[in-house]
């Protein structure tokens, strides 16, 4: 569970920070590289921020699933028809414009797998830590969960901005 804090009133008309949980899952099913352990809290945060930003409630429900070349690029086969392995896939859960909020009131957004071996070889491409990187490519997967794109300049250059927005927001910036 993600720890979401957001602000209630409490007795006396002051206000207090209340711990919410956020429902996300994070699987390693990969053997060939480890990511570093404390990285899950990073990566927690992000979700929640961009949750946050995005309105969407703390009942949010994603799951991010680290795999390696091999398995990304069997999904990236079946699901996109590009033969070849790639950073970061996105599952959603609902079709776009569809409400993505269940008869119970949770929001099932999907789910978001990333090549750690991508993120590696990416991560020394552009002179960063893979922490850096994995934080970028769970934004990124979740701006694709909750319907972002980048077809278009323009789409391109709005879903940019808000992952800048992110990484900035958590002190990562460019490099980390």
């Amino acid at each position: 569970f993600i720890t979401a804090v957001s602000n209630t009133p409490k007795r006396g008309g002051k206000w207090r920070r209340r711990r919410r949980k956020v429902p996300a899952l994070i699987q390693d099913r990969q053997k060939k590289l480890r990511y570093p352990p404390e990285l899950a809290k990073l990566l927690k945060r992000a979700v929640e921020i961009v949750l946050k930003g995005e309105g969407i409630p703390p009942r949010a429900e994603i799951s991010i699933v680290f795999v390696d070349d091999d398995q990304i690029r069997t999904y990236n086969a079946q699901y996109r028809g590009v033969d070849s392995p790639t950073d970061v896939l996105s599952f959603p859960q609902f079709e776009p414009g569809e409400d993505y909020k269940t008869e119970r009131g949770d929001y099932l957004l999907g789910d978001i797998m990333i090549s750690l071996e991508r993120a590696a070889i990416q991560a020394g491409e552009f002179g960063h830590s893979l922490s850096r990187e994995l934080v970028y490519l769970v934004v990124h997967g979740l701006y694709h969960l909750l319907g972002y794109g980048h077809d278009s300049p323009a789409q391109q250059k709005e879903m940019r901005a808000r992952e800048k927005w992110v990484l900035a927001y958590l002190g990562l910036g460019e490099e980390m």
